[in-house]
């Protein structure tokens, strides 16, 4: 497959020096930089001051509950925001792009919706924009060709949108945008439409696209943790119009900023250090955090023989895995959630008594 001609213009060409810098940062140059953006709407504040900057040859999910500014911020990337209050400065591949118009920032969009155009077949449906541009109709034939390989639609540019399922018409909305050789590729909630099965696919076509494209910067926002969590060099988590944490998924998932940021990355359980920890150790008599806890780091032990007792209060299968809230005695309000491989351990019953042993080191202390 000859994806050298579907890279991002730029890209394959020599980047400039920048004295100083090594090649790494560099690099980061090239991709982009947001510097205190702030965007309001009247009285409210979708965006708060925020900066962010985003390597080249980087995929950025960008996470987060309706109305946070996730989609306000990809939509200042594109230049479609216009906002009574509207601050701050763009750059992509080292351009300064902060006045620049949506259709001279050579950017590629695939929204939720894939807009394709019903009377046009999928050959034309990718080169539209080409044909916008003025390209020749020789170089044309040839970026369409590349695009829908690259997306393994090769022998479909005869068919009509009409006759493809959700997620090959998804695929030629990406080779449409992806054949303008854009500098960075904007997703906006890109799998939301697919049933979970043909997500999970699409999913994965992503992470090999962007494998197979290691140059090219894309930003995702989404508000699924599994896309997160699976498509993500690097994971933007917001809330409320800024950052709540920015790190990789795992560092998300291991080390969470916050109760807000380790609940939305999984299930969580939070507890008082005091509980966590046992007398002498140094985190027992915390008291401005609190002890977070995943579910699948917990196991359930006959009584007596681990830290924490309680009593199971169901059991839930999900077929390999089975879900086991525990009231513990010493948190009698709130379960503890235990996950764990069916059939390994002991079988736990409803209304059983019971102990739950872990590691120290599966312990955070993170900010409430």
């Amino acid at each position: 497959m000859n994806t050298a001609s579907l890279a991002p213009a730029g890209m394959a060409r020599a980047q400039p020096e920048v004295s100083g810098m090594t090649g790494k940062e560099t690099a980061g140059v090239a991709g982009v930089q947001i510097d205190h953006l702030s965007v309001r709407f009247g009285t409210r504040t979708v965006l708060d001051d925020l900066s962010l900057t985003i390597r080249r040859g980087e995929l950025l999910t960008v996470l987060g509950r309706s109305g946070c500014g996730k989609t306000t911020l990809l939509r200042f990337i594109a230049g479609f925001i216009e906002a009574d209050g509207l601050s701050g400065s763009l750059s992509v591949a080292g351009h300064d792009l902060t006045h620049v118009p949506p259709h001279r920032r050579n950017l590629g969009l695939l929204f939720q919706s894939y807009a394709l155009f019903p009377h046009l077949s999928v050959f034309e449906n990718v080169a539209f924009g080409l044909k916008a541009r003025g390209v020749p109709a020789r170089e044309i034939a040839r970026r369409v060709a590349d695009a829908l390989k690259l997306v393994q639609l090769g022998d479909s540019g005869h068919v009509m949108p009409a006759q493809l399922s959700g997620g090959m018409q998804q695929r030629v909305a990406l080779a449409r945008a992806l054949v303008i050789e854009p500098d960075v590729l904007l997703l906006d909630e890109p799998l939301s439409a697919l049933d979970a099965n043909l997500r999970a696919s699409v999913r994965s076509e992503l992470k090999a696209l962007h494998e197979r494209l290691p140059d090219l910067t894309i930003v995702c926002v989404t508000h699924d943790q599994d896309d997160a969590l699976v498509l993500s060099d690097r994971t933007l988590l917001m809330r409320d119009g800024r950052i709540a944490q920015l790190g990789t998924p795992q560092e998300l998932y291991d080390a969470p900023a916050d109760a807000y940021v380790a609940r939305y990355l999984g299930a969580a359980n939070l507890l008082p250090p005091n509980i966590a920890f046992p007398v002498g150790d140094p985190r027992h008599d915390v008291r401005d955090k609190l002890a977070c806890l995943r579910p699948e780091s917990l196991r359930i032990a006959p009584l007596g023989d681990g830290s924490l007792h309680g009593t199971i209060e169901s059991v839930e299968w999900y077929g390999s895995v089975l879900s086991v809230p525990v009231l513990l005695d010493a948190m009698p309000n709130e379960p503890v959630l235990v996950t764990m491989q069916r059939g390994h351990g002991m079988t736990p019953e409803k209304g059983m008594r019971v102990s739950l042993r872990y590691e120290a080191d599966d312990v955070v202390l993170i900010n409430p």
